[in-house]
């Protein structure tokens, strides 16, 4: 069974996604850290963010492994942190807007599904990535809201940007993401949509739950 999480920037979708994963027995998938990590090669590597070819020839390359703990490492390096920075995010859409880019993510995406039992976030999950999930949920919050819940996570990592500026680049985040060619930001008509805005998190992982186990027992209920 996969359940697919899909939504814009600070809707919750990691740790929400972390939570069921645990809750379910599933493993969990972190797409925006695949996307941050090729970025954040890109940035080192000096390549120009705008060329496509040069990302995807990164993409490609590079080693990512996702370990169970959180843990990032990119060609054996720990870049757990470093892919949260402003400078990563503020770059992110670009690269990940790369169709060359995006076909070597969703490749290794497709090949981590196979293993089944996974709980994956990211933009393009339920859309493009894995269109026949078991159950496919949309995530979103108002923009004031996530972006107060990005300024503390970047408060927590010793960085400091106004809300309102942190508003500002969540909405332009969202424009890029929901405009790009190669597989957009969008909402699928069967995904089920929870608003996270009014919930904490305990609040948002108890109605993911419940959709989860409600697909598994229909799911369980159909087979012969």
């Amino acid at each position: 069974m996969i359940v697919t999480i899909d939504g814009p920037a600070g809707s919750g979708k990691s740790t929400a996604a972390k939570r069921l994963a645990a809750r379910l027995g599933f493993r969990y998938l972190d797409t925006g850290a695949m996307y941050r990590a090729v970025t954040l090669a890109t940035l080192e590597r000096g390549v120009d963010t705008a060329d496509g070819r040069r990302a995807g020839e990164i993409a490609r390359a590079l080693r990512l492994e996702l370990r169970p703990d959180g843990t990032v490492l990119a060609d054996g390096r720990d870049v757990t942190a470093a892919i949260r920075t402003e400078r990563v995010t503020a770059k992110v859409s670009e690269v990940s807007a790369h169709p060359e880019v995006r076909a070597a993510m969703t490749g290794l995406q497709r090949e981590i599904g196979r293993g089944g039992d996974l709980v994956c976030e990211g933009r393009d999950m339920g859309t493009v990535v894995f269109p026949d999930a078991a159950l496919k949920i949309w995530l979103d919050a108002p923009p004031e809201v996530r972006a107060e819940r990005r300024r503390r996570d970047l408060e927590a990592a010793g960085e400091s940007l106004s809300r309102e500026e942190l508003t500002a680049r969540l909405v332009e985040r969202d424009r890029k993401d929901s405009s790009r060619a190669a597989a957009p930001l969008r909402k699928a008509d069967d995904q089920e949509t929870v608003d996270t805005g009014g919930l904490t998190l305990d609040q948002t992982v108890e109605r993911l739950a419940a959709l989860a186990e409600d697909r598994r027992r229909r799911l369980s209920a159909s087979r012969p």
